[in-house]
């Protein structure tokens, strides 16, 4: 009788779930009966067996949620619990909570693209790239990287002798480099032209057949004189004439 009082007033207790605990529908006595019937638990062993069953699956889930773990985050350090005696509902509480948390952070930061978009990004490459096999795909990327490198630099560098805001786009860095060599092709064209003392090209045709007429000879001159006076310098030419006088 004190078991059954004791059994009846953890029922009764406000943390007991409502289930387990039933009044008797039969008239109520004054006294206990042997079987306990009268203290509204009869159903007590259907529940109580009930409860074990479910015991024995929690651990036998607890197991399924491991597999899953290691297979999800294999990364996650947590002891293994297989070999213990219970499992706790907070066990499986804290595998569904570090699944669902790798979940949640691989949706809002990773967001792999699936597998078919990524083998055509990487097919899409070897063809712009003329890469014909997989290994090559990193050393051209690594090509590519620094030609793209030098030519920022470069670009930089145009806008910076230019005179050029940054945002000016390529198309208007090459005009203006051939606006440029426009002006320096006009400047040496002049300068040709004051050199030579003459603003008419037929003059400068004529000029240049001249010395064309009058240059061999005169190398050959020159190269008489060296071996007659057996000097081998132009500038001792004239020295050496007047030392025979």
């Amino acid at each position: 009788l004190k078991v059954l009082s004791r059994v009846d007033s953890v029922l009764r207790s406000p943390r007991a779930p409502p289930l387990i605990y039933r009044r008797s529908k039969g008239p109520v006595q004054s006294n206990p009966s042997k079987n306990g019937q009268a203290c509204g638990f009869e159903h007590l062993p259907l529940t109580v067996e009930m409860w074990a069953d479910q015991l024995m699956a929690l651990k036998d889930l607890y197991r399924s949620l491991r597999k899953l773990s290691l297979e999800l985050v294999p990364w996650h350090t947590a002891e293994p619990q297989d070999n213990r005696e219970s499992v706790r509902v907070e066990d499986l509480q804290f595998i569904v909570d570090a699944i669902l948390e790798e979940i949640e952070n691989k949706e809002k930061n990773n967001q792999m693209p699936p597998l078919p978009t990524l083998f055509a990004i990487v097919s899409h490459f070897q063809k712009l790239f003329d890469v014909n096999s997989l290994s090559g795909i990193y050393p051209r990327m690594n090509e590519v990287y620094t030609k793209l490198g030098e030519m920022t630099n470069a670009m930089r560098n145009l806008h910076e002798l230019l005179e050029l805001e940054s945002s000016a786009p390529p198309a208007v860095v090459v005009d203006t480099v051939g606006k440029l060599c426009d002006i320096i092709n006009e400047n040496v064209t002049e300068q040709v032209q004051q050199l030579l003392g003459t603003w008419d090209i037929h003059s400068i045709i004529n000029k240049l057949e001249e010395h064309e007429c009058f240059f061999p000879p005169f190398q050959a001159l020159v190269q008489d004189l060296l071996c007659l006076l057996e000097i081998s310098d132009v500038d001792d030419i004239l020295p050496t004439v007047r030392n025979l006088k």
